[in-house]
């Protein structure tokens, strides 16, 4: 079992870009795992994590509903915002500047082949991650992602999840709200869920927290979660 990850920050990076590159990088796992069945070898499988930035985007999940997104054609290009179907779990989010997002392109049969426990180890990261900083994030029966006030009429979204794995191979991930223009989610019924806020680390804290210092913790936590043999960075 491969427990290395090749660690890769994109930057900043436009949504389409990014998400075939990440198909790419889980078609050529998903051909070794093949090629290994096919010819009986036991070639390692490649793990990847990427970080990254978009410039705003609202991205519908496979099973999502297209009336929660609030904007039509014209609005969007007002917004100086894009609009995608994909093909993750989950409903509508929204992504842009300040968001922190993260897309572990793993091979669970290098660690773990268990989807609920894959989300359930998401979650922990930045629950422990944000924890960091005096926040206290709770998870919300039947509402995958991470929150805060978890039963209490002020309950928010703090970070949002939506995966999609083949042959045991994952992609797509989390976006933690960071510093992020929480104006853009009033655009949309974030997850399809009326009637629930999304907040930030910085509407939490009352200042903007240091973006790379919050994704060394998110990696701190986890490299011991899926007790991983070394990052390397790209």
């Amino acid at each position: 079992m491969n427990r290395n990850v090749l660690l890769e920050d994109l930057s900043v990076k436009d949504y389409k870009e990014t998400w075939d590159f990440q198909t790419e990088l889980l078609q050529e796992i998903v051909d070794t795992k093949i090629e290994n069945r096919r010819n009986s070898t036991q070639k390692a499988t490649k793990n990847h994590f990427l970080f990254v930035e978009h410039p705003h985007v609202y991205t519908l999940g496979k099973s999502g509903d297209l009336s929660n997104l609030l904007l039509n054609e014209n609005q969007l290009k007002e917004k100086g915002a894009t609009f995608y179907k994909i093909n993750r779990g989950g409903d509508i989010t929204y992504h842009g500047p300040g968001q922190i997002v993260g897309y572990p392109i793993l091979d669970l049969e290098n660690f773990f082949t268990d989807i609920h426990k894959y989300l359930r180890f998401l979650e922990e990261v930045i629950i422990l991650t944000i924890a960091e900083y005096g926040l206290k994030g709770l998870r919300s029966d039947g509402e995958t992602g991470v929150w805060l006030d978890v039963g209490t009429p002020f309950a928010r979204k703090i970070c949002a999840m939506g995966i999609r794995s083949s042959r045991w191979v994952t992609m797509h991930g989390f976006a933690l709200n960071a510093n992020v223009n929480l104006g853009y989610f009033d655009n949309i019924i974030p997850c399809g869920i009326k009637g629930k806020a999304v907040t930030s680390m910085e509407a939490e804290l009352g200042k903007k927290v240091d973006l790379a210092e919050v994704k060394e913790k998110i990696l701190k936590h986890f490299k011991t979660l899926f007790e991983v043999e070394k990052f390397i960075t790209l």
